[in-house]
């Protein structure tokens, strides 16, 4: 009875695994259908969900490996410069000006020159990298002064100034080099950079008269000057190292550079000044002589007499440093004995003096004059204020013609007048000179005439329209008949374009109350010198950067 209940039991069961008892009862075999879909679906819907949870894991385990290299070199990029955020606010703090601008047609040409910087960086960022210059049209780089980067080192406060705060950072790790990048940034690797290249320039000062050589190997501390100048060291040179030397020495407070370098060379032009401040632009190193050269206001003389009134405002014009103002004045009264009018416009113009010899020609480098005079006339009484800024405004309007006169609206190398002509360009070809936009800066600041930047603006699309290729700028090697060269001076980028932009943006961006540029447009903090704060050191050693660019281009192809 047990055992027969039992099988009947086990027989039931093993019937529901029978196909046939399903086939006989449809409604159940679709229940049973429904429960395993039910259940395979769970079981993929599981092992779905599971996947899909390990590849979120596994993102977010990248996401937090991503999070922890950047969280490192956040940590790495502090340690190396505990100074960037200051730096940042530095930048925030110099660029507040410049935002609150209520021109809009100042603001548009300010985006329109600051794009054309883009440009040219990028350029050179992207096919001449840590070159000194951009060749755009075979897109490689040359290393014209010793493969220091120069365009690098010019570009850095330019870059800052336009607020270009990635290429600035990017341009610092590669080199970082000039005092106005420190004065700018507050950034210490620019001033640890600027005292090194400086005791590797120490050797050229190394004369018995103090004037320096103007060519240093620095791997090897050889010193001498170019052949083509018979031994002789240049004007220009010699005498334009003292607002960098100057600045060193205060930043640094080492005063050798001040005066072992900076004021020795001046200190001795000082004692045999002539009256009318008029010097040949050759000077004998060894005994400190006025060599035979011509005397001009261009080509290897501009920046000397630059400098002069310049370092007078770096000192803040004090007792200590009257003696650079008094130089200047006399070589104003020089300047204005070469003072000439052409036929039949009356374009006021400045001659050249060799020996008893005027010639009637005028470099476009000396179109830096204008900007000196309206920077330098406020210090004079009224009369001669008036008398000095009127000059300015003629040369000014001379300067701006030099680039009006020809086809393309950009300038020539220099001018001859002669009688009944006018001008007529002599060295035809253009390589984006600065001092024509530099002397329009200078007015319009001083004066607020609007005019200035009207002439700045057309000659900045001249350039725009002949130089801009799409792999940077170039010059032209006939501004007759366009033909264009293939090189990007460093220059451009660091003074060029950036009094074009000083021009369109507001008097307190930069305020000459408070900044001086030195000859390459690096602007320099006006630091006030006491005499009882310097000592007196009766011997002197000495410095001086690479072959200058202000001499003009020699053999230029």
């Amino acid at each position: 009875m047990g055992k027969k209940s039992s099988y009947s039991s086990s027989t039931s069961t093993w019937r529901y695994l029978q196909p046939r008892y399903y086939i006989k009862r449809p409604k159940r075999l679709a229940l049973v259908f429904i429960i395993c879909v039910s259940l395979t679906w769970l079981f993929y819907d599981r092992k779905s969900l599971s996947r899909g949870h390990q590849e979120d894991i596994l993102k977010l385990k990248e996401e937090v490996t991503q999070l922890q290299n950047t969280l490192e070199d956040i940590k790495g990029y502090m340690k190396d410069s505990t100074e960037s955020i200051q730096n940042d606010k530095e930048l925030n703090k110099f660029t507040k000006d410049i935002s609150i601008e209520d021109d809009p047609i100042n603001m548009q040409r300010r985006d329109k020159v600051k794009d054309a910087m883009l440009h040219a960086w990028t350029s050179y960022e992207k096919y001449a990298w840590g070159k000194d210059e951009l060749k755009p049209q075979t897109m490689n780089g040359v290393d014209n002064f010793g493969g220091l980067g120069a365009t690098l080192v010019d570009s850095l406060d330019t870059l800052f100034i336009m607020g270009l705060n990635a290429q600035f950072k990017r341009a610092r790790e590669v080199l970082g080099g000039l005092l106005s990048a420190y004065d700018l940034s507050g950034d210490k690797v620019f001033l640890e950079k600027a005292r090194d290249l400086a005791d590797k320039l120490l050797p050229a000062w190394n004369t018995p008269s103090g004037i320096p050589y103007n060519r240093i190997n620095l791997a090897h501390s050889n010193v001498n000057n170019p052949t083509w100048a018979r031994g002789n060291s240049i004007l220009a040179d010699s005498g334009s190292e003292q607002l960098e030397f100057i600045a060193l020495s205060q930043r640094t407070k080492d005063p050798k550079y001040q005066q072992k370098v900076a004021e020795k060379v001046i200190k001795e032009l000082y004692r045999t000044f002539p009256d009318d401040g008029l010097l040949p632009i050759y000077l004998n190193p060894l005994t400190g002589t006025k060599s035979s050269g011509a005397i001009t206001f261009g080509a290897m003389g501009d920046s000397f007499y630059e400098y002069l009134l310049k370092a007078w405002i770096q000192g803040n014009k004090t007792e200590v440093v009257t003696f650079y103002r008094e130089m200047w004045e006399k070589s104003m009264k020089g300047l204005l004995s070469l003072i000439k009018k052409s036929t039949p416009s009356s374009f006021a113009y400045i001659s050249e003096k060799l020996g008893n010899t005027i010639f009637d020609k005028m470099d476009e480098l000396a179109c830096f004059v204008p900007g000196m005079l309206a920077l330098g006339s406020s210090s004079y009484g009224p009369g001669e204020a008036n008398k000095f800024i009127s000059l300015a405004k003629e040369l000014a309007w001379t300067c701006y013609n030099f680039y009006q006169s020809t086809p393309t609206k950009l300038a020539g190398e220099n001018y001859y007048f002669r009688n009944g002509e006018d001008m007529s360009v002599g060295t035809s070809w253009n390589i984006q000179r600065p001092e024509t936009i530099e002397s329009l800066f200078y007015l319009w600041r001083v004066t607020g005439n609007k005019t200035y930047q009207e002439w700045g603006w057309n000659i900045f699309q001249a350039f725009e329209n002949n130089s801009r290729i799409e792999t940077g700028y170039v010059g032209l090697k006939d501004v007759n008949t366009g033909y264009k060269d293939n090189m990007m001076q460093s220059y451009f980028l660091a003074e060029t374009l950036k009094y074009l932009y000083l021009l369109f943006s507001p008097p307190s961006v930069l305020s000459l109350d408070e900044w001086v540029f030195n000859t390459e447009a690096h602007p320099l903090k006006i630091v006030t010198r006491i005499a009882h704060q310097e000592s007196v050191d009766q011997e002197e050693v000495f410095p001086r950067h690479l072959h200058g660019r202000k001499e003009g281009r020699i053999n230029y192809k």
